[in-house]
């Protein structure tokens, strides 16, 4: 049986299973007998689903929908830039995020519905303007959460009111930028909806790998579609569809003034500036969700079907004459996943959480390459190129069950104690029974203290998983060392959090936490190759630890907010992808320990916003950070020059028309117009240099309706 079948059939089930009334209860009682209005209904509805899922003993930072409006770019902030403004997060090139020195390994929720992730690439698969508030959740994880488990990014999306309405609007500005969009949502009897779609186009699709304003070679279109479609069955049960659709492509941005190292037939020369590699990345994803109460305990059962590609194009002369190989790369990988969660209370002081999580995914891959002839010290020998097709199929099953109880004691402690069981199935069978504690002590009404040790079994990611034929490239200029195991293994930590927020008056909030992990086959990706995709390799050891300041500040028309993090990861014993690596290197980080390449010491990011009237808006963020990784006298050795981007906006409402408010908003990103380097191209699976964005003016047009 299918698990969407298997979903239909325990939500029918569920659906026609009574609501039994507690024995003390009058089954006159009132409130039993009378029908709830819609939001009513809708508003207890999501009540239940929140208490599905507990947060004790971890992290935790709120970005609400006015926070995101109140950012430059407001509704058009790319996913990745909002959630940049929260603690610990370190961006990097190609849309990438580190929190808390991992490398990725993020999870996302929406509605509480954990979404498989999809390729890596390039674009963002959501939209921020579907978004209610996103909380970011790390730390010491309840037993609830499992799979990626650097930060959990908890997405509620935005509630329909009755009727319908909606937004048009469009964003444009510099380097081509042109984002139209379109939202409307609405609520009718017992049906409700939310729908939001955009275009996007621009000529910085990719960080530039020079300091100049203007990339060569760097167009992107991109497509997105988002949908929540919800049924009341009764006053205890909702039926929800959501869906998504995401495709783009983009032109790979080239990098002048490069010598060619190879000759192809009688060419000699080539202008790298008229490289034409290309790549398109493509999500679709469904949910069907049965979600409500049945007697005292509230459920969500969700059935679920991703499916995301990745096609890089080369451009086969080019990089054949400087790489030696010209690689048409394909990844495409489709997972079903069936989840149920329910929480129950059990008295005044207990509440039981359970739950089970399964995914089966099938992964394929090829590698279409060029290549030339070459002797054993890898010397060109023809200017003739071979064909090689080399290609992978990969079939992987995770299972999940978890139990936790959380426990009430007196008015001032919470603890949060269970257990998660987790197993990987595909090259190898690979499992894990994981505790978890998390407790909370409110020592005042304005002093909450946190803590919290998580067991963590993170396997790799399937869909990034690209078995090597090493024999198959043997005596060509893309030969491979014939060394090392082909394939990651799962990643096996002891995480310990512990936190402080104090509220002081009525305005200022202040938080620091402090974390501790460590790790045994330690996962982490690199670049390697000439096409900018991402494979998983494992250290034997990795050692996590850090510390994060927050300070909040709210007086009415004046928001603020400051994040300041100290992080340091290092990894030893390189155990698996051992070929993509200089020999070199590995014999230094078999004894040593090294930075990993995304490890950056001092992070912090910080806004302010101000409302004038009820209609104009004034506000700035910035982001600082102390540089990435580079080689240097060792492996990851060095350190990028650190940045600062400060970024400003104007905001204003005009009441232009009778259908709505019509929203204006200037942003300038880079105000200060500083160059500065994500990455050089050095260091432990990093393949090119990227720079961060220069000074641009948008301004973004809405109509309400």
């Amino acid at each position: 049986m299918t698990p969407a079948r298997l979903a239909l059939c325990i939500a029918l089930a569920l659906s026609a299973a009574p609501a039994f009334a507690d024995d003390t209860t009058d089954a006159t009682d009132p409130q039993k007998a009378t029908n709830l209005g819609a939001v009513d209904v809708t508003a207890r509805l999501d009540e239940a689903r929140n208490s599905l899922s507990p947060d004790t003993g971890s992290s935790q930072y709120v970005m609400d929908r006015q926070t995101i409006q109140a950012l430059p770019l407001g509704d058009s902030t790319p996913l990745n830039q909002v959630i940049l403004q929260a603690p610990g997060v370190v961006q990097d090139s190609y849309g990438q995020l580190h929190v808390r020195g991992d490398h990725a390994n993020l999870q996302y929720r929406i509605n509480g519905v954990l979404i498989p992730e999809s390729i890596g690439g390039f674009g963002q698969t959501l939209d921020a303007r579907m978004i209610d508030n996103v909380k970011l959740l790390t730390g010491a994880l309840p037993a609830q959460y499992g799979e990626r488990t650097a930060a959990i990014v908890d997405i509620t999306t935005r509630t329909p009111k009755d009727g319908i309405g909606g937004t048009v609007g469009i964003t444009g500005g510099q380097y081509g930028t042109l984002n139209p969009n379109a939202t409307l949502f609405g609520k009718t009897g017992d049906w409700s909806f939310f729908l939001t779609a955009n275009y996007l186009e621009n000529d910085v699709g990719i960080e530039n790998p020079t300091a100049s304003r203007k990339a060569v070679h760097d167009h992107t279109n991109q497509v997105k579609a988002f949908g929540d479609v919800s049924y009341l069955i009764n006053n205890d049960t909702r039926l929800s569809f959501m869906f998504g659709v995401t495709n783009n492509r983009f032109d790979i941005p080239n990098n002048p003034g490069q010598t060619p190292q190879f000759g192809y037939l009688d060419v000699t020369n080539f202008d790298s500036a008229q490289l034409n590699e290309r790549q398109q990345e493509k999500t679709r994803f469904g949910v069907l969700s049965l979600q409500g109460k049945m007697g005292s305990t509230a459920y969500q059962v969700s059935a679920g079907e991703r499916y995301s590609s990745l096609d890089f194009t080369p451009d086969d002369i080019g990089d054949l004459m400087f790489n030696g190989v010209a690689s048409d790369v394909r990844r495409a990988n489709r997972a079903s996943t069936l989840q149920a969660d329910f929480s129950t209370p059990l008295g005044d002081n207990h509440t039981l959480r359970y739950g089970m999580y399964g995914s089966f995914e099938r992964a394929a891959s090829s590698n279409d390459a060029l290549v030339f002839p070459a002797d054993d010290d890898g010397n060109q020998t023809s200017t003739t190129p071979l064909n090689i097709l080399d290609s992978s199929r990969i079939l992987a099953r995770t299972y999940a069950v978890y139990l936790q109880d959380e426990w009430s004691i007196g008015d001032k402690w919470t603890v949060n104690y269970g257990v998660r069981g987790d197993r990987y199935e595909a090259f190898r069978t690979e499992s894990q029974l994981s505790p978890r504690l998390g407790l909370v002590y409110q020592a005042t009404d304005t002093t909450t203290i946190h803590a919290g040790y998580s067991r963590y079994f993170t396997p790799p990611a399937s869909e990034q998983i690209s078995p090597v034929s090493i024999a198959k490239f043997a005596g060509t200029t893309n030969a491979l060392p014939d060394s090392g195991n082909d394939t990651p293994l799962a990643e096996r930590s002891s995480y310990y959090d512990v936190g402080i927020s104090q509220k002081i008056g009525d305005k200022w909030t202040v938080g620091l936490d402090s974390y501790n992990r460590r790790v045994s086959r330690l996962q982490d990706e690199g670049q390697f190759g000439t096409a900018l995709l991402y494979s998983t390799f494992n250290y034997d050891q990795g050692r996590i630890k850090g510390s994060e300041l927050t300070v909040n500040y709210t007086d009415g028309a004046l928001t603020a907010y400051f994040n300041f993090a100290y992080n340091r990861s290092v990894g030893k014993r390189i155990i698996t992808g051992q070929y993509n690596f200089n020999p070199d290197d590995l014999a230094y980080i078999y004894n040593n320990y090294i930075h990993l390449d995304h490890d950056q010491k001092y992070t912090s990011s910080g806004g302010i916003s101000y409302a004038f009237s009820e209609g104009t808006r004034v506000g700035a963020d910035y982001l600082f950070g102390s540089g990435l990784r580079r080689d240097g006298a060792v492996p990851n050795g060095d350190t990028i020059p650190g940045y600062f981007q400060l970024n400003l906006s104007l905001a204003h409402d005009f009441d232009l028309t009778s259908i709505g408010k019509t929203h204006a908003q200037l942003a300038l990103v880079n105000a200060l117009d500083r160059t500065y380097e994500i990455r050089d191209g050095s260091g432990i699976g990093v393949g090119a240099p990227q720079f961060g964005p220069r000074r641009g003016v948008f301004l973004s047009l809405q109509q309400d309706f």
